[in-house]
């Protein structure tokens, strides 16, 4: 036997031309018609497909941050005060308190600068429609990830320098089995953040509660 549409010769029995593809013989010589029966499987997952893909929108970045650094704002009033007082001292003591309060000052602004500067280097958060991202470590990484609808509450904290600068810490409590609570330190905007959270947390489970009654 040879192909009808190439002329190639064909081994016996074959259904299809091995050159170029062609079907040999009738589809009354066939069981049944697989074209058709790709197409009726086809058609049978399409309609899940498509609900699948109407009630999971994409996935979307809402917010990102860090550590800020006006969360360090207070602690270098208090600096400021204390280096102001040891100068005082200083004054009175004479060059041996002097020497004192420089190297105290170096100490004290050092570390300060140093703690921001970790902070801002370990710490990273972000948020998006259906997770929440907490990375810590400085060498080596730990990230911790929650599903928003996991999430059961929000709340945060400020003390009055924060409120006046819109920093403090966000508090987050999930039902998340290694991490139940995790707590954002130095969050600017902190209130909109904590809405945002909460906010996205509620449409998430509104989104699987409207998904479940289709069902």
């Amino acid at each position: 036997m040879q192909c009808n549409e190439c002329d190639q010769d064909l081994p016996k029995g074959a259904a299809f031309c091995p050159q170029c593809g062609a079907r040999i013989g009738s589809e009354a010589e066939f069981p049944y018609n697989l074209n058709l029966a790709n197409q009726a499987g086809a058609q049978r997952l399409k309609p899940g497909r498509e609900r699948s893909a109407g009630n999971q929108p994409p996935e979307e970045e809402l917010w990102s941050g860090t550590y800020s650094a006006k969360a360090m704002v207070g602690p270098a009033i208090g600096a400021a005060i204390l280096t102001v007082l040891g100068m005082v001292g200083a004054s009175i003591a004479g060059p041996a308190g002097w020497a004192a309060v420089g190297i105290g000052s170096l100490l004290v602004w050092g570390g300060l600068a140093l703690l921001l500067m970790y902070r801002r280097l370990t710490v990273r958060y972000r948020l998006t429609t259906y997770r929440f991202f907490h990375e810590t470590g400085l060498l080596s990484r730990t990230r911790n990830r929650i599903e928003v609808i996991d999430i059961n509450d929000v709340t945060l904290s400020q003390g009055l320098i924060e409120r006046m600068l819109n920093v403090g810490t966000v508090f987050v409590q999930s039902s998340d089995v290694t991490h139940p609570q995790i707590n954002l330190p130095g969050i600017e905007g902190v209130k909109y953040v904590a809405d945002l959270i909460d906010d996205t947390r509620r449409a998430e489970r509104q989104r699987r509660g409207l998904f479940m009654e289709n069902i």
